[in-house]
């Protein structure tokens, strides 16, 4: 009897350019969402064109099922491309807000953590500090853990951002050109 190699779920980066609308985030989530896949980042922001907006999706998927989702993406009117990121020839980053217990006592080894790993002190309350970091995941969970044993008060956490390495760029060929709002004369 055969059977059929066991697939495990794995992590992709997805890199979305979309057009600069109204509802877009929410048609794209509801796409993932009506497939069961779980989202586990997701940042939208502005480009270089004020016209387009980039999203970073981190999405838990198998393999086949993801290009059902990104032919489905690419049906969307306002999608205008899809990239997968390969995590070797990308760089990302996340950005972490942690507001610590810092006694007395403890407040030299809490300001020793965050000068190791290239944090920055954005707030001093004479028994809490706020810190912020930015780096990939790896960085951000090492950098938690040394941080556990003071007393995480508060976390928050942005979504994944990603970029492909060297000079290329995702918008050198779109895949259709994005419509320019037509301007009347009179207004």
């Amino acid at each position: 009897m055969s059977t059929a190699p066991h697939r495990t779920s794995t992590q992709h980066t997805l890199s979305v350019l979309v057009e600069n609308k109204p509802g877009v985030l929410a048609r794209i989530a509801s796409l993932f969402s009506r497939r069961a896949f779980n989202i586990h980042s997701l940042a939208v922001g502005p480009t270089e064109h004020a016209e387009i907006s980039r999203m970073t999706i981190v999405v838990d998927v198998e393999g086949t099922p993801l290009e059902q989702v990104t032919k489905q993406l690419n049906k969307l009117v306002e999608v205008i491309k899809i990239v997968e990121l390969d995590p070797e020839a990308s760089v990302n980053r996340e950005l972490v807000l942690v507001k610590v217990s810092a006694t007395a006592a403890n407040r030299g080894e809490v300001l020793d953590t965050v000068q190791l790993f290239r944090a920055k002190v954005i707030d001093v309350a004479p028994d809490a500090i706020t810190i912020q970091i930015t780096g990939n995941s790896g960085k951000i969970r090492d950098f938690l853990t040394v941080l556990e044993p003071f007393g995480i008060r508060e976390l928050v956490q942005s979504g994944m951002v990603a970029i492909g390495r060297g000079s290329r760029s995702i918008s050198e060929r779109t895949q259709r050109p994005v419509p320019v709002p037509v301007r009347s004369a009179a207004g």
